[in-house]
């Protein structure tokens, strides 16, 4: 009897047991079964070159004045937080969409049709000949300032020279000439006044002495000889129409000391200083208005001092003559 339950509930179990695991197996959820596909990678977002500044430069320019340039258009742009590069040429092909600004120097590179292929970009040129401002294309102005440069020529003529004995080499029948010559003379009266000399001499001072239009360059030396043997003139201020290498070289040779309006190949011996535009003022008192896309202006230059040799003015008189030539372009002094 005893055995016979036994076995009953032996039965019993199993099949219980064999119902609960098909309750068991049907809740189940099959585990998901990995695959090789990835996901796909972000997207590549390049980014924008910030905004170019190209300076173009003759090749042949003298080193101590292209690195002048480079360097002020270089601080300027990095200011501005411009990419800059310097060219000795400028193609179309060079127009990247981010350049803003160009400025360029002669020979010109083109710069109409440079302009007019990117009229984004603002060009400044300087001192190139045939250009004109308009567009996109902005230029450093001619110097109006004859009469300034003049007075100054006078007032430091008279600095250094014995006597205040001065003279002006200048070409004949020009209005320009005779309106400097006048600036000069004033020039030399506002440093001495009267300007009484030490020695006696039968002329004043300062002396001029005019050269026809049609005369022989070759032929400069012997009116500068004129000024020089004859009345005794210590200070040459020479005429931009006058001015050639083989002369000032001659008048080096003589012992004058000579100012002027154009600067040298070579300086001679005597050239006391060169009084004109200052391009790199000019390029700083532009790049605001380049900058925020201003284009079609004349930009003024304000005068400068260059080829200053020192033995000659000193770093003390220099002072003075600058400070001279500052109260003239504000207007305090009048030539």
């Amino acid at each position: 009897m005893r055995f016979k339950w036994i076995i009953f509930l032996l039965a019993a179990g199993i099949l219980l047991g064999a119902c609960g695991t098909g309750n068991l197996d049907s809740t189940v959820t099959p585990a998901p079964i990995p695959t090789d596909t990835s996901a796909p990678p972000p997207a590549f977002t390049p980014t924008a070159a910030s905004p170019l500044a190209i300076l173009v430069l003759p090749a042949d320019l003298d080193a101590e004045t292209s690195n002048l340039y480079q360097k002020t258009v270089y601080d300027l742009a990095q200011a501005s937080g411009l990419r800059f590069q310097v060219r000795n040429h400028l193609a179309p092909a060079d127009l990247e969409p981010g350049l803003k600004i160009v400025v360029a120097l002669p020979p010109d590179p083109g710069i109409v049709e440079l302009a007019a292929a990117a009229p984004d970009t603002q060009f400044l040129a300087i001192n190139v000949p045939g250009v004109a401002p308009g567009g996109n294309v902005s230029v450093l102005g001619g110097n109006s300032q004859s009469d300034i440069a003049a007075f100054l020529a006078g007032y430091t003529a008279a600095m250094l020279t014995d006597d205040y004995r001065i003279g002006m080499l200048m070409p004949r029948d020009n209005s320009d000439a005779i309106r400097m010559f006048n600036a000069f003379s004033n020039g030399r009266t506002f440093y001495c006044g009267l300007c009484r000399p030490f020695f006696y001499l039968p002329w004043s001072f300062p002396q001029y002495l005019e050269i026809p239009a049609e005369e022989d360059v070759n032929n400069y030396d012997a009116y500068a000889d004129i000024l020089i043997l004859q009345y005794k003139v210590g200070t040459l201020f020479i005429h931009p129409d006058i001015y050639t290498q083989d002369l000032v070289d001659y008048v080096g040779t003589t012992g004058v000391y000579m100012i002027g309006t154009v600067s040298p190949e070579q300086r001679p011996a005597g050239w006391v200083m060169t009084i004109q535009p200052d391009i790199v003022k000019a390029i700083q008192s532009a790049w605001p208005s380049l900058l925020s896309g201003q284009g079609g202006l004349t930009v003024q230059s304000p005068l400068g001092l260059s080829d200053v040799d020192p033995s000659l003015l000193s770093p003390g008189r220099q002072r003075l003559v600058q400070e001279t030539l500052d109260s003239l372009q504000s207007g305090h002094i009048v030539p």
